[in-house]
């Protein structure tokens, strides 16, 4: 199964940039795994400065809407997705569902810029 989207962290340390080479996910459930309490998302340093979450362009392009193709970032606090219209519009309903649930971790929620 080919991954679907690929997590990039990035920190400073003095002049010094990091960059830790992407987390392969395979569907947008194991992303929200990774951002859940308990998930992947609670180890990150707080040294990262920056997350992007790169959704690779679908298989298939879709001919009857082109608009759901169209190349989009969202930016939340420091983490930045990136991929088509139609992939970032459901993952941004999904985080803001999961949210309201309790189902997103304080980490995310504070690196998203929606945690204390």
């Amino acid at each position: 199964m080919k991954p679907i989207l690929t997590v990039e962290f990035t920190a400073n340390a003095g002049d010094y940039k990091f960059k830790e080479e992407s987390v392969p996910l395979h569907s947008p459930e194991e992303l929200f795994e990774f951002v859940a309490p308990g998930g992947e998302c609670e180890k990150i340093p707080n040294e990262v400065e920056e997350i992007r979450m790169v959704f690779l362009p679908p298989e298939h392009r879709n001919t009857s809407n082109p608009i759901a193709d169209a190349p989009v970032m969202l930016q939340l606090h420091m983490v930045i997705f990136t991929g088509t219209l139609s992939e970032i519009a459901q993952v941004a309903e999904q985080i803001i569902d999961r949210a309201g649930r309790g189902e997103l971790s304080d980490s995310f929620l504070k690196v998203i810029g929606a945690g204390s």
